[in-house]
């Protein structure tokens, strides 16, 4: 059973991410702030749903949430900052939108910057300990996985409404083959990955 808050009388916003480990795409973020009453059974890290249940628990989450929102940082910003820094400034950015200010915020994960003066805890797994870091799993990769299924429709060879930018055996061949998109992170090294040499190509 996951835990609905972690202080006492503060409103908390539950952080997560998804997409830190694509080759291609924006990292997403998102955080949620839930009422201390708030029950779901079936809510869990989005990993271990399927996404007709993300889908499902996303339009109760986003009905029943005191505050929620959804910020992205893209591959270029990426390129700049690195990745470990850009989920910190989705994360930042989803905090920013809230409608609700935090008073504190639960992340997911074991390491993040601070926010302004919000007090902060990192809860290693948290999208399996916590309600609010769940809810906010779901959100950032169900808005992530969206995202990329629309990219998919302008660059198909990639099958990245199926790997959503993920290093599939698939989309590691389709860059093989074509070279890179102006989506992809060129500082993963993907050249490095694959030992060939990257041009970014027109597939239009």
């Amino acid at each position: 059973m996951l835990l609905n808050s972690y202080t006492n009388n503060l409103i908390e916003a539950g952080c997560d991410e998804a997409g830190r480990g694509c080759l291609a795409g924006p990292v997403y973020a998102a955080a949620v702030i839930l009422s201390r009453d708030f029950k779901n059974s079936e809510l869990n890290d989005s990993k271990k749903l399927s996404n007709k249940q993300r889908q499902k628990l996303r339009k109760i989450i986003e009905n029943e949430a005191i505050a929620w929102a959804v910020a992205s940082v893209d591959n270029n910003e990426i390129d700049e900052i690195n990745i470990l820094n850009a989920s910190f400034l989705a994360m930042h950015r989803a905090v920013e939108k809230l409608k609700t200010q935090a008073e504190f915020l639960l992340i997911d994960g074991n390491r993040f910057k601070a926010y302004k003066e919000i007090p902060h805890k990192c809860i290693i797994k948290g999208d399996e300990k916590y309600l609010s870091i769940a809810a906010a799993s779901i959100l950032a990769k169900t808005y992530r996985d969206d995202y990329m299924k629309k990219l998919h429709l302008e660059f198909p060879v990639y099958d990245w409404k199926n790997n959503k930018g993920y290093p599939t055996p698939k989309h590691k061949a389709a860059i093989s083959k074509y070279g890179i998109t102006e989506f992809h992170r060129k500082s993963f090294r993907l050249n490095e990955q694959l030992k060939i040499d990257f041009k970014a190509v027109d597939l239009s």
